[in-house]
C-alpha cells in the first residue's frame, strides 16, 4: 500500500504531529533537505510556522523524526512478514522488496543533500540500518538454514555483519556517483551477488536467484 504520493507509508499518529510529519516527507523526498522549508512546509499544510513549532523545535527534529517513524515502520513490517504463514521463499521477496521500496525513496541528490546540509540525520540513516539489519537479516538467514534453502556452512553471525556493511555502504554519494547507479539499483545489484553465493541449489531454484537453464529458461 503507498499514499497519494506514491511513497511507501510510514507509520504516523492522526494529531497534528503525525500531519507535519507527512506533509514534511513529500517534500524532503521532492525537494531535498534544502529545499524542506518551514516556509514551504507551513504552506503545504495550510498552517502557521509557530504551529509547527509547538511541535517540532526545527527542521532538524522533523527530518530525524521522520526517519525513525521510517526505520520503527520498516521493522514493524518485516517482522509481520517473517511471522506470517508463507513458504521461505516468498519471506525473503517480501522482505527484500519491502527494504528496496524504502531504499529506494533516498536519491543519490536527496542523500548528498543530507551528507552537506544535516550530518546528523545523514548518520541516524545508517543507525536505522544498524538497527533494523541485525535483527532481522540473521532471522531471514536461520530460517533459510533450516529450510535447507541457505547454505548450512554459511556462518550466520559474520554474513549479518558483513550485509549490514554492504547496506551501509549503498547510501554513499560517492559511491553512487562511481556507479552511476540508484540506491534502489544498488541494492538489487547486491541482493543478486550475495544471494547466488549463500543459497543452496534448492534456494535458488524457489527464488529470483534461479540459474538459467542452458536455453535461457530459469
Amino acid at each position: 500500500m503507498t499514499d497519494p504520493h506514491g511513497l511507501p507509508p510510514i507509520d504516523l499518529d492522526d494529531g497534528p504531529g503525525g500531519r507535519i510529519l507527512g506533509a514534511a516527507r513529500v517534500i524532503l523526498l521532492r525537494d531535498h533537505y534544502s529545499g524542506l522549508t518551514m516556509d514551504a512546509l507551513a504552506f503545504a499544510l495550510g498552517m502557521s510556522k509557530k504551529t509547527i513549532y509547538v511541535h517540532f523545535p526545527s527542521k532538524e527534529a522533523i527530518v530525524s523524526a521522520i526517519m525513525a517513524a521510517t526505520g520503527a515502520t520498516i521493522r514493524r513490517r518485516m517482522t509481520e512478514i517473517l511471522a506470517a504463514p508463507i513458504p521461505y521463499p516468498e519471506k525473503l521477496e517480501a522482505v527484500f522488496s519491502l527494504i528496496g521500496s524504502y531504499f529506494g525513496t533516498l536519491s543519490p541528490a536527496l542523500v548528498r543533500d543530507l551528507e552537506r546540509h544535516a550530518p546528523q540525520v545523514f548518520r541516524e540513516i545508517d543507525a536505522i540500518k544498524e538497527q533494523n539489519i541485525p535483527l532481522v537479516f540473521s532471522r531471514v538467514l536461520a530460517m533459510g538454514v533450516a529450510e535447507g534453502m541457505v547454505r548450512a556452512d554459511m556462518d550466520v553471525t559474520f554474513l549479518t555483519e558483513y550485509w549490514l556493511q554492504v547496506v551501509k555502504g549503498i547510501h554513499d554519494p560517492a559511491l553512487l556517483a562511481r556507479t552511476g547507479t540508484s540506491a534502489r539499483e544498488a541494492f538489487e545489484k547486491a541482493l543478486t551477488l550475495f544471494f547466488c553465493g549463500i543459497l543452496t541449489p534448492e534456494g535458488r531454484a524457489k527464488s529470483r536467484w534461479a540459474l538459467p537453464a542452458p536455453d535461457g529458461t530459469t
